[in-house]
C-alpha cells in the first residue's frame, strides 16, 4: 500500500515568516481572552516583538545564505527522490526584500500605534457600526479600541514576506490573497470620514478581485503552455518543442502581469491607488505604500526574470506603453491635487513608471536598483504619511478634528511646528530625488539600469517626469516655510511613537542619500538571481 510521506521543511528558512504568522495567532488569542482595558497594550508590544525578532532572523538567513556554503534553498521539498516542490524559496534576494518590508512594517506599526494627548487613535472604535449611528457614538464615548488591526497587519506582512519568496505561481496566488485580504479590511477603519473610509475598501475590494482574475487566467495558461506553474521550470522552458503556439505563453505572461501591475498602481491598473490612499486611515496607507510595493515588486522582478525572459522581446513593447502612461499619469494628476493624500498617491504611481524601467532592463543592475529605489521610497512613504496623522484641522473653539489633508491648511507649518516641517520636507526632497538623499540614489540606479539596457529614451521622458514632479513637491515646501500659518490648523501632542518612526525614517533618508556605500553593495551582492 502506498502512503504519501510528509514533505522535508526546513525550518530555519521558513522562521522569519513563521514568526510573524504565530504572533498573528497569537494576536487572535488575545483579542478572545485578554481582557479590553489590557488588549490595546498587549497587541502592540506582541506586534513590534514579532516584527523585531523576524527581522533579526532575516538577518540571520541572510548571512546564512551569503555566507560559506550557502545558497537559494527551497523550504519545502518533496520526499520523492529529493525533488524540489519550490511552494517557497530562500535566496539573498526574497531575504533582501523580506528585510525591507518587515523593517518598513515595523515604522508603520509605531505610526498605527499613536495616540492624541486625548487618546484619539486613527482608527474608528467599532468598524462594524454604521458611520454616524447611536451605535457608534456609543463606542467612541465610551473608549472601545478597534484592536484587531495589528494582528491584520500581521497577517498582511506574512503574506508580502511569502509572495516575496514564492517558488511557484499558485503560491504566489495565495500569497497575494494573504496579503491584500487583510488590506481590504483595514482600508474601512478610519476613525474619521468613515463613509469614504468604507467606500475605498469597496472599491479597492472589487477592483482586487478584478485582478487576481486575470491573474488567475495567466496561471491557467501557463500551466496549459508547460505543463507545470513552478517558475524556475518555467524559466527554462524549450519554447520551440513544445506543440502549442508562444501566443499562449505570451497570453500566460501578459495576464498574470497585469495582476501584479495591479499591486504596483501602474497605469492603466491604478484607479484604486487615489481614492485608497485618501480613504484609508492615514497610517495604514503608509503600510500600503511602503510593504505592498516591496513585495509586488520582489514577486514582478522574480517572475519577469525567470518566465518572463522567454517572451522578453514580445512583452517588451508592452511594457513600454505601460511605463510612459504611468509616468503621464502620475506626473500630470499629481501636479492638479489639492489633497497631501492624493498628491502622494499620484506621486506613487509616477514613481512606479520609474522603477519599472529597471524591470525591463533584464539585467543584475536592475533588480540591485529597485531594491535601492524601495528602501528610500518605504522610508520616505511611512514618514510621510505619519507627519500627515500629526497634522490636524482645528474646530471652533479649538476643537481638533480629523487630518488637514489639504494643502491650503499646510500654509505656515514650518513656522509654528519647524522639526515636523524639516522632516516632511526630507521626505519630499527624497522624492524628487534630490542629492544627499536616498531617493537620488534610487533614480539613479533605476536610470543607469535602464541607459545600460539601451532604453535610453525611456530614461530621458523619465528625467523629464522627475523634473516635472518636483513642483508639487517643492509647492508644499513653499507653503510650509514662506506662507503665513493658517488658523486652521494645528499639530496634535501626541503619545510618541509616531515621532520615533519618523525621526527614524528621515535620519535614515539622509544616511542612505550621504553613505549609500554599504547598502548599495550588500544589495548587489544579494540580489542576483540563480536561473
Amino acid at each position: 500500500m502506498n502512503t504519501l510521506a510528509a514533505p522535508a521543511i526546513e525550518w530555519g528558512a521558513l522562521a522569519p515568516i513563521a514568526i510573524v504568522l504565530l504572533a498573528a495567532v497569537l494576536g487572535l488569542a488575545i483579542e478572545t481572552f485578554v481582557p479590553r482595558k489590557a488588549r490595546r497594550v498587549s497587541e502592540i508590544v506582541l506586534t513590534l516583538l514579532a516584527l523585531g525578532v523576524a527581522l533579526a532572523a532575516s538577518v540571520w538567513r541572510l548571512t546564512v545564505v551569503l555566507g560559506p556554503g550557502g545558497g537559494p534553498v527551497s523550504i519545502f521539498k518533496a520526499p520523492e527522490e529529493g525533488m524540489d516542490v519550490g511552494t517557497l524559496i530562500e535566496d539573498a534576494p526574497a531575504l533582501v526584500f523580506q528585510f525591507l518590508i518587515l523593517f518598513s512594517a515595523l515604522l508603520a506599526v509605531l505610526v498605527m500605534a499613536d495616540r492624541t494627548a486625548t487618546g484619539e487613535g486613527a482608527f474608528a472604535a467599532s468598524a462594524a457600526t454604521e458611520p454616524g449611528s447611536y451605535e457608534e457614538r456609543e463606542v467612541t464615548e465610551a473608549g472601545f479600541a478597534q484592536t484587531e488591526i495589528f494582528p491584520l497587519v500581521l497577517f498582511s506582512v506574512a503574506g508580502m514576506m511569502a509572495f516575496a519568496a514564492a517558488g511557484d505561481m499558485l503560491t504566489l496566488f495565495v500569497a497575494l490573497e494573504l496579503l491584500s485580504l487583510p488590506l481590504y479590511v483595514l482600508t474601512a477603519t478610519a476613525r474619521r470620514r468613515r463613509a469614504l473610509s468604507q467606500e475605498a475598501a469597496m472599491k479597492y475590494f472589487l477592483l482586487g478581485a478584478f485582478s487576481s482574475g486575470f491573474f488567475l487566467m495567466g496561471i491557467a495558461f501557463l500551466y496549459g503552455y508547460a505543463g507545470s506553474v513552478n517558475l524556475y521550470a518555467l524559466a527554462v522552458l524549450p519554447k520551440s518543442a513544445n506543440p502549442l503556439p508562444d501566443t499562449v505563453l505570451v497570453m500566460g505572461v501578459v495576464l498574470a502581469l497585469v495582476g501584479l501591475l495591479f499591486k504596483i498602481g501602474a497605469v492603466p491598473f491604478h484607479a484604486w491607488t487615489p481614492d485608497v490612499y485618501q480613504g484609508a486611515p492615514t497610517p495604514i496607507t503608509g503600510f500600503m505604500a511602503a510593504g505592498t510595493k516591496i513585495a509586488a515588486y520582489a514577486a514582478l522582478l522574480r517572475f519577469v526574470y525567470l518566465v518572463g525572459h522567454n517572451v522578453a522581446w514580445e512583452i517588451t513593447p508592452f511594457m513600454w506603453i505601460v511605463i510612459v502612461a504611468t509616468m503621464l499619469v502620475g506626473t500630470v494628476l499629481g501636479i492638479v491635487q489639492k489633497d497631501v493624500k492624493r498628491m502622494l498617491a499620484y506621486s506613487s504611481i509616477a514613481h512606479t513608471g520609474f522603477m519599472l524601467i529597471a524591470v525591463v532592463a533584464f539585467n543584475e543592475i536592475g533588480i540591485a536598483s529597485i531594491a535601492m529605489y524601495m528602501a528610500a521610497y518605504s522610508l520616505a512613504s511611512v514618514g510621510a504619511f505619519g507627519v500627515v496623522t500629526l497634522v490636524r484641522e482645528r474646530g471652533e473653539g479649538g476643537a481638533i478634528l480629523g487630518e488637514a489633508t489639504k494643502l491650503a491648511f499646510w500654509r505656515g507649518l514650518g513656522r509654528t511646528n519647524p522639526a515636523l516641517a524639516v522632516a516632511m520636507t526630507v521626505f519630499l526632497l527624497s522624492f524628487a530625488g534630490i542629492p544627499l538623499t536616498a531617493g537620488f540614489m534610487g533614480k539613479f540606479l533605476v536610470f543607469s539600469a535602464g541607459v545600460s539596457a539601451g532604453h535610453t529614451w525611456l530614461v530621458v521622458l523619465a528625467v523629464l517626469a522627475s523634473a516635472a514632479t518636483a513642483f508639487f513637491y517643492f509647492r508644499l515646501v513653499l507653503l510650509m516655510f514662506v506662507e503665513q500659518p493658517s488658523r486652521k490648523t494645528l499639530v496634535v501632542d501626541s503619545e510618541g511613537p509616531a515621532l520615533v518612526a519618523i525621526m527614524v525614517a528621515a535620519i535614515l533618508t539622509m544616511l542612505l542619500g550621504i553613505v549609500p556605500s554599504p547598502l548599495l553593495s550588500l544589495l548587489q551582492n544579494a540580489t542576483v538571481f540563480l536561473l
